[in-house]
């Protein structure tokens, strides 16, 4: 009878061993059919029946789910898989464990880092047939639906544990008549309602009562009172009313009372509440408590008290002494009235100190001394001090410098503090915020300030402050914020601290600063009208270059008349050369190059007699280009790349026709430019028709009719059109959104469907990536790249009509319950792919980088072919580059390890976002996935994984150990997975060309074909 009983045992655990995968494979490896179940690891067995007892799995980082199996193991006591990442939903054959006590299946309260279980669905009501149980904890997963009433009828239960669900409903008013030997209540975190029971009094056993993040309603029971052995209480953020009830001071054994952010929480603190001795934490903050602080009278454990955000008045009474153990006094936020207690002194262990927003003073109403600063000094723990919001009035004490070293945040704003801040503020070498706004100090900052190595926020802002800015701040080389406006600032601002790399806010507004030299560059910079630094008479330097600033050049710069030096270059400016410029009287360098300018180059220019660099490179300029005066001695490198320059041949450039004949050429440029836009279209289109067939002399495998964009089907196209072929772009229509817009399903008055892309131009940088797009789609005519049928643009409005795909996306395809995809169509969807990106990277004379390969922007036709899309970040390289700095960013886990460090890019990165997708189209693993944590990344996983076997990295649904070809299925995975491990190399340079990248995808599959023929 015990071998058959235990075999049972032994059967139900291998059924739960193949549904559990392991990081070292623990199960798999000890849990063998040749050893006996109570020598496997977790496994513990009766002495007499042999039968298994216990089984204890907990944090052993275990995946899968539980098998109704488990519920065959008769004789369990404890069961214990928390701290797992098991899922799915809970058996109700586990209400057959009619002798078990111990149920956890939870996450550890106290690791909050570590991962969770995720079960999903309702509690099962076949629970309650276990009669014995003694501990329930299901905390921290996804349970939903309303807890069992009936749970609450198990006599037998110490702890009930169902924190952190999402549990609804209410709690039965009778539940703690059944529960008498209950010690432990965990139900915080869910969306229960009603009222608390009023029977709650009668667990009289209970210890630990937590009911926080509900939605509880109605008064806090006055016979909560009865709960003597009480050691925890939680009962905040829920929508509770009324009074704490006097009979809370009757729990003599309470540690921690928490009823925090109850707005309809109202009336006086129970003067019996500072009387319980062995309370610790108290946590009354955030709700609407009124009336004067009670004495405190016997706290001598309590070491927290937490009571800002209420409306409570009076003194801050001298009694605060006997909480002697204090360590964090929040009474922030409230109408405290009187002087700050010099009693303060007496906690000695006192580490946070928030006074703030009260009415509170110093000392007696006519001396104004910081006399409770000086009191303090004794507390050698203190952190943080915040006394902002009150009116103190007076003047900062130098004993500010004897406060204790470990502090690291004194806040003192809005204070009506006055004189000079000491120089002894410099003693304070922890300090990591110092806020002093908003005040009336006057004089000189302090150099001493300089030696707070560590402050990274320092506020002086609205105060009367005044010389220069000290270049000891530069020494603040972990500054991140340097509030300096609204105060009588004069003289320059040091160059130096341009050296605090760490700095991102910087204010200096309304002062007397003289500014010499702005240096701006290589920042995000985008609107170039709010940089108006016309009104900077003595400004010598400005340069706002590497940037991605938009507009016009503002013409108020012409008025500066003192600078010598401007730097516009590597932005996005378009419009004229503003002819203010000849104003630049002191101007020796001018650099305009790289941004979209056009018009011509004003001849007033040549008045700038100390101008000896000048470059407009790369940009639209047009006419003649000014020979007089500092033009003479620039060369052809200050005007190369632009579209209709003219000039002498010494500037490589066409000579200038008379001005009759050029008056007549650009009325016709401008009449083809902006009357004729049909003309535009039909040019394009030749142009597109060259490139093609250049293309089809290199390569003739492409059969013409998927590649040609021909007259038939670029036409114009109405944004009303667009509308009506959406049905007024409904809801119902829309394929789906991204960082841009969003994309629907329309059906053109011809009856052709289409996929059109609407940039939002709410979005921060929409229409940009329009233009990327069509910049770069324009080149682009391949069979496995989507084809942009036609564009709409107007000022407000831009879109994309592409080729409707309608197989929908690969992500759909890996991710969705509904789809599959076959070995062979993994394959050829991903040779599609590689020859689309080698095409990019070396199709035309200008490579270009597609910046965000992920399966969503893989698209699917009605055959499975794929095509590569959205081109919204690509970058177009320029000849002889080999890589850009961009600070747009790509797609988290797809992206380059240097494209996400730098911002630099090259066609490597498609490269590397090409091998981490060939990982997730085999394995069906996300590189975001929870399963891929902090230092593994999916990359990592593949590399220490590969060594295995395909059989343990796969997708499940992929390969089978019962497949016929399943050697063959293998070696071709294992194969494919080799070459996307040297495709998504951590050194761009380690990383496969994407033309070597076809040709072997191409022997894989011709290997895969080759053998399933022959077995």
């Amino acid at each position: 009878m015990t071998a058959r009983n235990l075999n049972s045992d032994q059967f139900a655990l291998l059924e739960f061993k193949d549904r559990i995968a392991g990081p070292q494979n623990v199960l798999a490896n000890n849990w063998t059919a040749s050893t006996s179940v109570c020598n496997w690891i977790g496994v513990s067995c009766g002495i007499l029946h042999k039968r298994v007892i216990a089984l204890n799995l907990t944090s052993m980082n275990l995946r899968g789910t539980i098998p109704p199996h488990l519920g065959n193991l008769s004789f369990l006591l404890s069961l214990d898989l928390s701290r797992n990442n098991l899922y799915g939903q809970l058996p109700k054959e586990l209400g057959q464990l009619h002798r078990l006590r111990i149920l956890l299946l939870s996450y550890n309260l106290q690791k909050l880092k570590m991962k969770n279980n995720n079960f999903t669905g309702t509690i099962p009501e076949a629970l309650v047939n276990i009669s014995n149980l003694e501990i329930l904890n299901l905390g921290f997963n996804q349970l939903s639906g309303q807890v069992p009433s009936s749970i609450f009828k198990i006599s037998s239960f110490k702890i009930i544990d169902l924190s952190s669900n999402s549990l609804s409903g209410t709690l039965p008013n009778d539940m703690c008549q059944h529960l008498p030997k209950l010690e432990g209540l965990y139900l915080s975190w869910n969306e229960l309602s009603g009222n608390i029971p009023s029977s709650m009094g009668k667990c009289s056993n209970l210890k630990n009562l937590s009911l926080s993040y509900n939605q509880f309603m109605g008064i806090i029971p006055r016979n909560i009172g009865n709960l003597t052995r009480l050691q925890e209480l939680y009962l905040g953020s829920n929508n509770l009313e009324g009074q704490i009830p006097e009979e809370i001071g009757n729990l003599l054994d309470l540690e921690l009372l928490n009823l925090k952010a109850i707005k309809g929480l109202t009336g006086q603190i129970p003067t019996l509440t500072f009387n319980i001795s062995s309370l610790k934490t108290i946590n009354l903050s955030n709700n609407s408590l009124s009336g004067n602080l009670p004495p405190i009278t016997n706290v001598p454990k309590l070491e927290t008290l937490l009571l800002w955000g209420n409306k409570l008045s009076g003194n801050i009474p001298n009694s605060i002494s006997n909480a002697s153990m204090l360590k964090n006094l929040d009474l922030g936020d409230n109408l405290f009235s009187g002087p700050i207690p010099k009693m303060l002194a007496s906690l000695k262990h006192l580490e946070v100190l928030l006074i703030h927003d009260n009415n509170l003073i110093t000392g007696s109403a006519t001396d104004h001394e910081w006399n409770f600063l000086s009191s303090l000094t004794n507390c050698k723990n203190l952190r943080k001090i915040s006394v902002s919001g009150n009116p103190l009035s007076g003047v900062l004490p130098t004993y500010i410098g004897n406060l204790s070293k470990s502090l690291q945040y004194f806040y003192a704003s809005y204070c009506e503090l006055q004189g000079n801040i000491p120089m002894e503020i410099g003693n304070l070498s922890n300090m990591l915020v110092l806020e002093l706004g908003y005040n009336k100090f006057s004089g000189f900052i302090p150099t001493s300030i300089g030696g707070l190595r560590n402050l990274q926020s320092l506020g002086l802002s609205s105060n009367k402050l005044g010389g220069p800015i000290s270049e000891s701040l530069c020494d603040l080389e972990r500054l991140y914020n340097l509030f300096l406006g609204l105060n009588k600032l004069n003289g320059s601002i040091p160059s130096c601290l341009g050296n605090i790399t760490s700095l991102r806010y910087l204010y200096l507004e309304s002062n007397k600063l003289s500014i010499l030299k702005i240096d701006l560059s290589s920042n995000h910079l985008h609107n170039s009208h709010a940089i108006d630094v016309g009104n900077l008479r003595s400004l010598l330097n400005l340069n706002l270059s590497r940037n991605l600033l938009t507009g016009d050049i503002l013409s108020t710069f012409g008025g500066l008349q003192t600078l010598v030096s401007l730097d516009l270059s590597n932005n996005k400016l378009h419009g004229h050369i503003p002819e203010s410029f000849d104003g630049l009287i002191s101007l020796e360098f001018l650099d305009l190059c790289n941004n979209n300018l056009s018009g011509v180059i004003p001849k007033s220019l040549e008045k700038l007699l100390y101008l000896n660099y000048f470059n407009v490179s790369f940009n639209r300029l047009e006419g003649e280009i000014p020979t007089e005066g500092c033009f003479s001695n620039f060369s052809s490198s200050s005007f190369m790349k632009n579209s209709a320059l003219c000039g002498p041949p010494r500037l490589l450039v066409p000579p200038c026709k008379n001005n009759n004949h050029e008056n007549s050429q650009m009325i016709i440029l401008h009449t083809f430019r902006y009357g004729l836009p049909a003309i535009g279209i039909f040019v394009v289109l030749i142009v597109l028709t060259i490139m093609y067939r250049r293309c089809q002399r290199r390569s003739t495998s492409l059969p013409i009719k998927d590649d040609l964009l021909s007259l038939k089907t670029l036409r114009r196209i109405s944004h009303v059109e667009l509308s009506q072929a959406t049905n007024g772009f409904e809801e119902s229509n829309m394929l789906g959104s991204g960082s841009f817009g969003y994309v629907y399903k329309g059906r053109l008055s011809d009856g052709m469907e289409v996929a059109i892309k609407v940039f939002n131009f709410q979005t921060e940088g929409a229409f940009r990536s329009f233009d990327i797009e069509c910049d770069a789609l324009r080149n682009i005519v391949h069979r496995n790249i989507v084809k942009v049928i036609t564009c709409c643009s107007s000022v407000d409005f831009k879109a994309l009509v592409l080729d409707y795909m309608s197989n929908g996306n690969l992500e759909k395809w890996l991710h969705s319950k509904n789809c599959f995809l076959d070995i062979k169509q993994r394959v050829d969807i991903m040779i599609d792919v590689a020859v689309a990106i080698e095409h990019l990277h070396n199709g035309y004379p200008t490579p270009i980088i597609h910046c965000d390969i992920k399966p969503s922007n893989i698209l699917l036709d009605e055959d499975m072919v794929a095509h590569v899309g959205d081109f919204g970040i690509a970058k177009l390289l320029g000849e002889g580059e080999v890589m850009k700095q961009t600070m747009t960013l790509a797609t988290i886990g797809y992206m380059a390890p240097e494209f996400g460090l730098t911002g630099i890019v090259s066609i490597k990165c498609d490269v590397y976002s090409y091998g981490i997708i060939l990982i997730e189209t085999f394995t069906k693993k996300k590189p975001t996935d929870n399963f891929f944590a902090e230092e593994v990344t999916i990359r990592h996983w593949m590399e220490s994984s590969l060594p295995k076997g395909a059989i343990e990295i796969a997708d499940v649904d992929l390969l089978r150990r019962e497949d016929e070809y399943f050697v063959v299925k293998a070696n071709c995975i294992s194969s494919i997975m080799e070459l996307a491990l040297n495709c998504s190399a951590e050194l761009p340079e380690e990383r496969k060309d994407m033309k070597d990248v076809v040709v072997e995808l191409k022997k894989i599959k011709q290997r895969l074909l080759n053998n399933i023929e022959h077995v």
